[in-house]
């Protein structure tokens, strides 16, 4: 069964961006960047894959999900089709007639993300990557099979979380990897631990 990973990068204070997305505090340079870049090509959009040279041929992940406010990053850059590579599911509920321009476009969809994933799981394929945000992340909390955080060495103070709160209610992970870089970058990656 293909497995959901919500990989993304989240400052130390728990935030995926800040109150209106900006995550330009996020360290973009350093010895992190080569490294993270080999170990998850797939997850670069695919413009600047195809710029920078990087070969998303062999990548974990053939879908990306997102909720409306991370795929609206890049329109105001023009790009509307950001992981071309990738099959890419929009979920909205106010955006599902939007006009894109471009030859590929992604799919937008006000469908129940619990309901997509648990169809998607059963599909042949490589893994599903939950790109972001916080709100859907917390819709597909029992869903997320792997947690990739990539922690940077940042306090935002305010903004969108990893998660947004809800019930109480403990899902174990375990630890597969850590790997702290001199940028203060920290790369941990966790697996949902199996029910007793």
């Amino acid at each position: 069964m293909r497995e959901l990973t919500y990989y993304v990068a989240v400052s130390l204070d728990g935030f995926i961006a800040g109150p209106e997305g900006q995550f330009d505090a996020f360290p973009v340079e350093g010895d992190h960047m080569e490294a993270i870049t080999e170990r998850f090509p797939d997850t670069v959009p695919t413009d600047i894959a195809a710029a920078s040279g990087i070969d998303q041929s062999g990548g974990r992940f053939d879908t990306v999900l997102m909720g409306w406010n991370t795929y609206a990053v890049g329109l105001a850059f023009g790009v509307t089709s950001p992981y071309r590579h990738l099959e890419q599911i929009v979920f909205t509920r106010t955006h599902l007639d939007e006009a894109q321009g471009g030859d590929v476009h992604p799919l937008f969809t006000d469908a129940d993300p619990v309901d997509t994933v648990r169809e998607l799981k059963q599909r042949d394929g490589r893994g599903i990557w939950l790109c972001g945000g916080g709100r859907l992340a917390t819709a597909l909390a029992g869903e997320i099979d792997r947690l990739v955080l990539k922690r940077n060495p940042v306090l935002l103070g305010a903004g969108i979380p990893l998660f947004e709160p809800g019930a109480y209610d403990p899902r174990q992970f375990d630890v597969v990897e850590t790997t702290a870089f001199r940028s203060g970058v920290v790369l941990g990656e966790y697996v949902r631990r199996a029910a007793a």
